[in-house]
């Protein structure tokens, strides 16, 4: 018997092509789960669910009706919801004095509102379930806890959501309900867009990391199935997937020199 066979799972942030979440969305399926993938865009959710035998629902995380519609969809279709996976994210680079009221807004929708308002209606799920219980993960990163320069919005509403975290686990692990959050350094993802192909950039993280490599979204997607399953006693945490890349640091932004520069002001413009 596969590990997940007769449970459901939710992954939000699974429409962009081969992204985190996608990667997520199939290894849970390999592992015999019925997945249920949202996102912003239609087609490849739709394709995704196919390959996968899931179920696919259009979900713009910054908009409570739409995620707890999600959550509702997952539970009616398949009687229950044992695990739901935000994998949503923007990763802005913007130096912090320039980063308008707009961007601010919505870093804190995207990242902060949206995943507090998921864990609601996760919670809430759970709750109902006929054997009450599941685990919640939200997809965290390195920069929560270590510093990279022009990337405050998403830092600061990343460590945020981690807090969030450990408050829904010590609040409902009395039900069986467990909450942690997984933090990857930079991985090769369509949010890093081609940051990793410029050789100067991909040396000066590669020297931060004690495992020698950069992640990968199979990396993650791993760790995620281990936090899921019945035999993790783990709630309230942050698993650092990112090879010991918190041991040091990210480089600066002075190490990464006009290349880094150039990325910043190509994002910005």
């Amino acid at each position: 018997m596969k590990r997940f066979e007769g449970k459901v799972v939710i992954v939000a942030g699974a429409a962009g092509k081969d992204n985190m979440g996608q990667c997520i969305a199939r290894r849970f399926a390999g592992e015999g789960a019925s997945v249920v993938v949202a996102g912003r865009r239609a087609e490849p959710l739709d394709q995704l669910a196919s390959e996968i035998g899931g179920a696919s629902r259009l979900c713009e995380f910054t908009r409570k009706e739409d995620i707890e519609a999600l959550v509702v969809f997952a539970r009616e279709r398949y009687g229950r919801v044992d695990v739901g996976i935000n994998a949503t994210g923007w990763g802005l680079l913007q130096p912090f004095e320039d980063t308008s009221e707009e961007e601010l807004q919505a870093m804190m929708d995207l990242q902060f509102k949206g995943p507090f308002q998921f864990m609601q209606a996760l919670v809430k799920a759970m709750k109902q379930s006929p054997t009450p219980g599941g685990s919640i993960i939200m997809i965290s990163s390195a920069t929560a806890t270590i510093m990279l320069e022009n990337h405050a919005a998403y830092m600061g509403t990343k460590a945020g959501t981690d807090h969030v975290v450990r408050c829904v686990a010590n609040e409902f692990g009395h039900l069986g309900i467990r909450a942690n959050s997984i933090s990857p350094g930079i991985t090769r993802t369509p949010m890093s867009g081609d940051a990793l192909n410029v050789p100067e950039i991909l040396r000066a993280f590669e020297a931060g990391y004690p495992l020698g490599r950069i992640g990968t979204a199979e990396d993650v997607a791993e760790a995620a199935l281990w936090l899921a399953s019945d035999a993790c006693f783990m709630t309230g945490q942050n698993l650092q997937v990112n090879g010991g890349l918190t041991l040091r640091r990210n480089p600066t932004a002075t190490e990464m020199g006009d290349a880094y520069a150039r990325v910043v002001a190509d994002l910005s413009a």
